[in-house]
């Protein structure tokens, strides 16, 4: 049996998934640079930066405008999806520190969600390292009206848990994502990987997940919560 929830707990744990629990932006990248070149373009550590966290749609109208190709952001997001399944087959690896606190919320039966800007399709492959099941739920990133940095996806998966979102805590590593949980009302721990974020209210800035436990989050939340 879970042991009860703590006051000072927040009412559900909200992650993010590539860059904060699995490091797949990397493949991503590699994804990105093989459709473009394939369209002729060139794909740039500054291009992938500037996409980094956003939505597929986003991409692929990003890269269509880059390469004045003729095929539609769907042909492209297709194209790029399938790259990236390819270089999936292995599994992408954990954050530090990733795993370790996501079971340790799943263990202690505090409500949690993985919010993603990646497909359906991709998710349970992409988040092998750590496992779905360790989540209540997931939403994703063809499954919301607007994608981040809208709130969208964040107040949907606070509503599918039944929690405020102003009450959660999420864990980011974009400035995409960020902004998401934060236009939500979430407290936002944020581990940037590839592009930094500047100081917001609301936002916590860490150097990594490794050390990163419930009891942490507790204090974290307490102590946000407790200023509202």
């Amino acid at each position: 049996m879970a042991p009860p929830r703590s006051a000072s707990l927040p009412e559900a744990v909200l992650f993010d998934m590539d860059g904060t629990l699995i490091d797949s932006e990397g493949m991503w990248g590699e994804a990105e640079a093989e459709v473009v070149a394939a369209l002729g373009g060139v794909w740039t550590a500054e291009d992938h930066r500037r996409n980094v966290g956003g939505a597929a749609e986003q991409v692929g109208r990003y890269i269509a405008e880059l390469t004045g190709s003729a095929l539609g952001p769907r042909e492209i997001i297709s194209r790029m999806q399938e790259a990236f399944g390819r270089r999936l087959a292995e599994g992408a690896p954990a954050r530090p520190g990733a795993k370790e606190l996501v079971t340790e919320v799943a263990a202690a039966g505090v409500p949690s969600a993985l919010v993603t800007s990646t497909e359906r399709m991709l998710v349970e492959t992409a988040i092998g390292a750590i496992g779905l099941e360790n989540f209540d739920l997931s939403v994703a990133g063809d499954e919301v009206e607007r994608n981040k940095p809208d709130p969208c996806p964040y107040l949907k998966a606070a509503r599918l848990l039944g929690v405020d979102p102003a009450r959660c805590v999420a864990f980011e590593d974009s400035p995409t994502g960020a902004a998401s949980a934060l236009a939500a009302g979430c407290l936002t721990v944020a581990v940037p990987m590839m592009v930094p974020l500047e100081p917001a209210d609301g936002l916590i800035l860490l150097d990594t997940l490794d050390g990163v436990d419930l009891a942490w989050v507790r204090a974290a939340a307490a102590e946000h919560f407790g200023r509202g």
